[in-house]
């Protein structure tokens, strides 16, 4: 028992490791400001969600934030905090979905689900705690975002239509692409980390014959 313990907190470990280094890698995309820009962090956590279940992945999370705050923060923590907070809303929903029913339909829809709440979540996080953070601990005024966000669509004019034409599209084709990533690699990774489980398996049913 002791030995799966640890063997399972090495596999975390290394997903967070992997999710922390791509974080170093960031995509601006020309429709959204340059702050929103595309990261597949969340990919990690996802595959070890999926694997080694939800609170796993969340685990992953939290140590990916924890390094890149230390190591690597330019927003003294702030940026980090929402990346956990609305990373692990899309792993916990979409975690406990396919627990609940490990088929490629529960992994499907349970994706959608993350996608979909996470976005909610994040337009809600960024509206009373996020922005506001940004403008009391690094200066940095809602009046601001909300300008750089009317540069690139005229139909931004406050917080509002800032959080409905920014945050929630950004959110949900992040999730998307993220969510299409985790089906196109958890069939190939999961036997990886699976692989004492399957073994253990294997000399059960040896032990039987």
């Amino acid at each position: 028992m002791r030995n799966e313990k640890l063997i399972k907190m090495i596999k975390i470990t290394l997903l967070a490791v992997m999710a922390f280094l791509l974080m170093y890698i960031e995509v601006p995309l020309p429709i959204f400001p340059t702050f929103l820009s595309l990261d597949i962090s969340d990919l990690p956590a996802l595959l070890g969600a999926f694997a080694l279940g939800p609170i796993a992945g969340v685990i992953v999370e939290l140590i990916k934030n924890i390094l890149h705050g230390l190591l690597a923060s330019k927003t003294a923590f702030i940026g980090e905090l929402a990346n956990f907070l609305v990373g692990s809303v899309l792993i916990l929903v979409s975690g406990y979905i396919y627990k609940a029913r490990k088929t490629k339909g529960g992994a499907v829809g349970g994706l959608l689900a993350g996608t979909i709440v996470m976005s909610v979540f994040a337009s809600i996080l960024n509206y009373f705690v996020i922005l506001p953070l940004y403008e009391v601990v690094l200066s940095f005024p809602i009046t601001a975002v909300v300008a750089l966000g009317s540069k690139l669509n005229h139909n931004i004019t406050n917080l509002n239509s800032f959080i409905i034409w920014m945050i929630v599209p950004f959110n949900l084709l992040k999730g998307l692409i993220i969510s299409v990533m985790t089906l196109a690699l958890y069939k190939s990774v999961s036997p990886i980390l699976h692989k004492e489980n399957l073994e253990r398996e294997y000399k059960s049913r040896q032990n039987n014959y």
